[in-house]
């Protein structure tokens, strides 16, 4: 038999409780409003400057919104109407297709071959692929001016025209409308050094989950070479290459920084572009004739195309099945 002075005390016992449950009790209200107090000021930023401003550009784009951004005149979808009947628009749209449908395929070949090159180096692997991303830290404008007034700058002392002469070519004037447009040159070499090093260091990082497992059952069936890139390499890189072929039909769309720098008015030597994205086509009429009403119909059009051409790319490839 146990004492009755060592027994617990229910009443204590109780308390105990009670008390516990009470610090719990404040421990998770103090949590709740460290977090809330953490997070209200990036909540109310997201607020102010993004879910706001695309609600009030929405707005813009039904009303008639000329030298000012106050919500005015209601013109429904007349912004839509005006920005497709317009050809500069389209032909907008037509360039970008032609160079998404070029730099994606071309960029994506250069990274995965780029990839599988450093992956079968054994000594000074990080030093290489440390080099081939350095470019991506580069500012888009800085590389544009750098590839305009310097390597492609169309006189005889460009690196371009430099190399080309010592092979007995003449000095040509990359920037300028010419047949062919040798101005393709500029934009697809300037993007390639921009972006091959961000998607080989993603191919890389697929390359390195493949089992070796898979390459040692392979050699010991005879496949070598082509077969083992084939049977084994691409089908374990199929997610990786999914992934890096959604970014680059985004990044392609996106296309602004270099089309605006390399063809502005005064330093090309062409006095209008003879090429321009959507959104360079967008800039200069919502910000050089300060229609804002049909620049932001276009900002809304263009995400439009966007994201349609994302979910019919995820339909066909099969992005973000599971189990695959």
């Amino acid at each position: 038999m146990i004492p009755a002075l060592d027994r617990p005390r229910p009443a204590a016992g109780r308390r105990n409780r009670t008390a516990r449950a009470g610090r719990h009790h404040r421990t998770g209200r103090s949590g709740r409003l460290a977090f809330v107090l953490l997070t209200a000021p990036m909540l109310i930023g997201l607020g102010l400057f993004k879910y706001l401003a695309i609600g009030w550009s929405f707005l813009l784009s039904l009303s008639e919104a000329r030298g000012s951004i106050a919500l005015g005149h209601w013109v429904g979808l007349d912004n839509y109407r005006t920005l497709l009947a317009d050809q500069a628009f389209r032909d907008s749209l037509l360039t970008i297709l032609l160079f998404t449908a070029f730099i994606v395929p071309v960029t994506f070949a250069a990274s995965l071959g780029l990839a599988l090159l450093v992956h079968r180096v054994r000594r000074g692997r990080a030093l290489l692929r440390t080099a081939f991303l350095v470019p991506t830290a580069v500012s888009y404008v800085a590389a544009s001016l750098l590839w305009k007034m310097c390597l492609f700058n169309g006189l005889p002392t460009g690196v371009a025209n430099l190399i080309g002469g010592w092979f007995g070519a003449e000095p040509v004037p990359w920037l300028q409308t010419v047949s062919p447009p040798l101005y393709w040159v500029v934009l697809v070499t300037l993007r390639l050094w921009l972006q091959v090093g961000f998607y080989m260091v993603l191919f890389l990082a697929g390359l390195q989950a493949v089992p070796r497992e898979l390459y040692e059952a392979a050699a010991l069936d005879g496949a070598t070479g082509r077969r083992l890139l084939t049977g084994v390499t691409l089908p374990m890189l199929r997610n990786t290459s999914v992934a890096v072929l959604m970014l680059l039909f985004i990044a392609a769309f996106q296309a602004f920084d270099e089309f605006y720098n390399l063809f502005s008015s005064g330093m090309s030597g062409t006095g209008t572009a003879p090429v321009q994205t959507p959104l360079v086509h967008l800039y200069n009429t919502a910000m050089g004739s300060q229609n804002y009403g049909v620049g932001s119909a276009g900002a809304f059009l263009l995400t439009a195309l966007i994201v349609g051409v994302t979910l019919i790319q995820g339909r066909v490839t099969g992005f973000g099945r599971a189990g695959e």
